[in-house]
């Protein structure tokens, strides 16, 4: 598609590690259950979470709601990482107050030599809607694409819905690797394929969510999840429309295995709470930026706090510009997805103090 020219092209360069004005603020799960004018749209879509999810015209409506409130550096998608397995037949629903459930898990040998990669026409409905967020957005922000890790599709696969233990597959995963190994090809299949027809459609980053990475043994990550994700890093495109398009890789609890994670091939590095900015930034170099990295938590103290924690994470961070005059990208989000209870307003009072004192930083000293 024709790319409109970007008024704000900060969050690319940052994940490119270029010069920026300040440092750039998205927030993971941005559109979504905290924001008022959220809830409106989807009573219009029947209050059915996939009907929302499903029809570009909402989807479009509810990714744009957060750029009409808060001056963010980026958009992200409106969509759900289960889009893959459910393309795959599994039957994905959202009942009221659950999580995501699958009709049809993947546990016996039978149901694992039956996966096969999706038909990408099944997903058409978010590639429109990435193409309409593109035209609706008019060159405002960058659009980033998203998808679950291989991984942590599996996880939803095999548990058929969110779980505590991960007894399931970490039974499949010791007792039958062959299997979860099976699995696993096809998802990183699946969603290679899947990313790169959301950067065809106009997504100009894209993100993998290895959500539950963390939950893996040492050995066992490196094996199930890292090598999986690293298959779907390698085969992304990374330029369209004349542009470089970076990719994000975020393992929740994954501070363990920074340098691993670093070492895949992505352009930036997502990192949760548990991980000091500084310290990473110390440990991976150039190889990459970084990510992160405030607790969502802080969203439920007074806006001033709000703040002050904010700047706490640009301060561990540290000037971007290194002596040498090179520069190390840093993009501010959360260590995870905004709560649904987090108050609209102290958002805007951590997306203001970020802009406001990630341009001080700039400053001559």
């Amino acid at each position: 598609m024709t790319s409109p020219h970007l008024h704000n092209d900060t969050f690319l360069r940052a994940c490119l590690r270029q010069p920026t004005t300040h440092t750039p603020v998205w927030l993971m799960r941005q559109a979504g259950r905290y924001l008022p004018e959220y809830k409106a749209t989807r009573v219009k879509a029947g209050s059915s979470f996939m009907g929302l999810a499903t029809n570009p015209e909402f989807a479009t409506e509810v990714t744009l709601q957060p750029l009409e409130r808060y001056p963010l550096d980026a958009a992200i998608l409106f969509s759900d990482i289960l889009t893959v397995p459910d393309a795959m037949g599994l039957g994905l629903s959202f009942g009221a107050g659950e999580g995501p459930r699958f009709a049809h898990p993947v546990r016996d040998e039978a149901a694992v030599m039956a996966l096969r990669s999706p038909d990408l026409d099944k997903l058409r409905y978010v590639f429109d809607a990435v193409k309409s967020i593109r035209t609706a957005l008019a060159g405002k922000v960058p659009l980033i694409g998203f998808s679950g890790s291989p991984w942590t599709l599996a996880s939803y696969m095999v548990e058929g819905a969110g779980s505590d233990d991960y007894r399931l597959i970490k039974t499949m995963l010791y007792s039958r690797p062959d299997l979860m190994h099976r699995i696993l090809s096809v998802n990183a299949e699946a969603v290679t394929a899947y990313l790169n027809a959301q950067i065809d459609a106009g997504a100009q980053a894209v993100m993998v969510f290895d959500s539950w990475g963390g939950v893996l043994a040492d050995g066992a990550f490196q094996e199930f999840s890292l090598n999986y994700t690293r298959q779907v890093v390698a085969g992304l495109k990374r330029e369209a429309e004349g542009r470089q398009v970076p990719v994000v890789v975020f393992t929740k609890g994954g501070g363990l295995w920074l340098e691993e994670i670093a070492a895949i091939g992505a352009d930036v590095v997502g990192l949760d709470w548990t991980m000091n900015l500084g310290t990473a930034r110390a440990r991976v170099g150039h190889r990459v930026a970084l990510q992160g990295n405030l607790d969502p938590s802080v969203l439920f103290a007074p806006p001033e706090a709000v703040a002050r924690e904010g700047v706490k994470v640009l301060e561990s961070f540290g000037r971007p510009q290194r002596a040498d005059g090179s520069w190390d990208g840093h993009i501010f989000n959360l260590g995870h997805g905004i709560s649904q209870f987090t108050p609209p307003d102290h958002v805007t009072a951590l997306v203001e103090a970020v802009h406001a004192h990630s341009r001080r930083q700039r400053q001559p000293a």
